[in-house]
């Protein structure tokens, strides 16, 4: 089951978080500086004229006398270039302009007595001839609205105060900063959708991930991380990463079952044949310790068995050794390995108990191996004594050691047949299983069931492999492949 991780304390929600926090913070530096350019430029346009106003009566030369004259005939623009400076200079709609005297009285200025807003701004200013040596303009206000104002010192001392109303450039400001406002808005809202698809694709792998570990800790070993169809490099990287060590754990995982199996399975079936030697050595223990073996012969009899059975654990001991040591996968020691000796070594061996047995050894020259000598010593032992204990006494044996080239490989050919009863197919299927054992119809007891079990190990920890050919009444046939050593 997917497991949905939502809210902000999410990586998902924190990412989004970050970015939105990131972009509102660059919205609000962004807007701040614009507006504040913004303001900046629009109050330096309405100082330049006020400026250039003052500048204008300053430099014109008139007194209040001849500027009233002037307005009465009508005609400031057409005389003198001063003039024409001054009408230049006059107010626009916003703008308030009062003469005062040299009192700071309100006066009338060019035939018009002083109108309401021209006494308020005269009130406002507690010196006029601050203003008018003042090279900046100031900020006043006005009933209520905000104004900037400069002051003039004309010819007679008459001072005028211009002052121009800025509540346009403030509505200006307040329409560009609830435009960006509204824009900031949208581009946060379309930033937070986008970082939350965006991450929510970005992060999937991650979220497969945790869907595959928790698979994994419900104790489904075979569960791996899907890959993406546009992978991020870091992602795909830990992706195979994790699956590779998925695999490691599922295969160890394998591996323990596998070895706690063969232990359970080893501790069994070695307890299962140690009870009935263990179990006749007790039997013949009691009889004497409860003095039932009157006869020397029967004495004699009891102790031989106890002797056979005692042997017969300690072979059964050495065997379950060498499986557990073959299991481990032991280093073995390695060296060039005569594989014709040996076997005649065994063909030897086997001549001396059954002198009756017919045998055909084919191991001419030499046939060297790079292997461990005990161990394929044993292997062949174990062939040679598997014939002893399952086929009668006068079954032909053949033993053969041949090279085999092919396919760029050599390799070292044994094949050790008999003539025997042979074996069904459902046995043969079972012949390297441990401690099984088929019916034998050889002249010694039936072994433990470790000899063909050992044989595969052996030749499996020389990179070799095994095989068997039989059937009821066609002998069988042993055929044990190995690397040859390189010259």
């Amino acid at each position: 089951m997917r497991r949905d991780h939502r809210g902000t304390h999410s990586l998902r929600g924190r990412l989004t978080l970050v970015n939105v926090a990131l972009l509102a913070l660059g919205i609000v530096a962004a807007t701040a500086v614009s507006l504040m350019g913004m303001r900046h430029y629009l109050l330096d346009n309405v100082d330049s004229e006020l400026l250039a106003s003052r500048n204008a009566l300053q430099g014109a030369g008139l007194t209040q006398k001849q500027i009233d004259s002037l307005s009465a005939i009508g005609a400031l623009r057409d005389k003198y270039d001063p003039e024409r400076a001054a009408a230049r200079a006059l107010p626009r709609a916003d703008t308030v302009l009062v003469a005062l005297d040299a009192k700071g009285q309100p006066i009338a200025f060019a035939g018009v007595a002083p109108t309401r807003r021209q006494l308020e701004l005269a009130s406002a200013v507690d010196d006029p001839a601050v203003f008018a040596g003042s090279a900046e303009a100031h900020d006043l206000k006005l009933d209520g609205d905000a104004y900037r104002a400069v002051g003039a010192r004309i010819a007679d001392g008459t001072f005028v105060l211009t002052a121009t109303s800025t509540e346009s450039v403030h509505g200006a400001i307040k329409k560009a900063l609830r435009l960006d406002l509204a824009l900031g808005t949208v581009l946060l809202t379309f930033l937070a959708v986008a970082t939350m698809l965006g991450t929510r694709h970005r992060l999937r792998p991650l979220e497969d991930m945790v869907e595959t570990a928790s698979a994994i800790a419900e104790g489904d070993l075979t569960r791996r991380v899907p890959g993406s169809r546009d992978p991020v490099t870091e992602t795909e990287q830990l992706r195979v990463a994790l699956n590779s060590m998925l695999h490691q754990v599922e295969s160890a995982f394998e591996t323990r079952e596998h070895s706690a199996a063969q232990l359970r399975q080893f501790v069994a079936d070695a307890s299962h044949e140690l009870r009935t030697p263990l179990s006749a050595i007790r039997g013949y223990l009691q009889l004497y310790d409860k003095e039932m073996l009157r006869e020397p012969a029967e004495r004699t009899r009891a102790l031989a068995r106890m002797i056979a059975e005692a042997d017969r654990m300690g072979r059964l001991v050495e065997e379950l050794l060498t499986l557990a040591r073959l299991d481990q996968q032991p280093r073995l020691r390695l060296c060039s390995v005569d594989l014709s000796a040996l076997v005649r070594d065994a063909a030897d061996d086997l001549r001396a108990q059954q002198p009756q047995r017919p045998l055909d050894v084919r191991a001419d020259g030499a046939m060297v191996v790079h292997g461990d000598e005990s161990g394929l010593r044993q292997v062949v032992g174990n062939l040679l004594a598997n014939i002893r204990a399952h086929t009668p006494a006068d079954a032909p044996v053949r033993v053969e050691l041949a090279r085999e080239e092919g396919a760029g490989d050599r390799a070292v050919r044994l094949v050790v047949a008999d003539e025997g009863p042979g074996m069904a197919r459902e046995d043969a299927d079972r012949i390297f299983d441990r401690f099984f054992r088929a019916a034998g119809g050889g002249s010694q007891p039936a072994g433990s069931g470790l000899g063909m079990a050992i044989v595969r190990a052996v030749v499996a920890s020389h990179g070799g492999a095994v095989t068997v050919e039989t059937g009821p009444g066609k002998g069988l046939s042993v055929t044990v492949a190995l690397p040859a050593a390189h010259t």
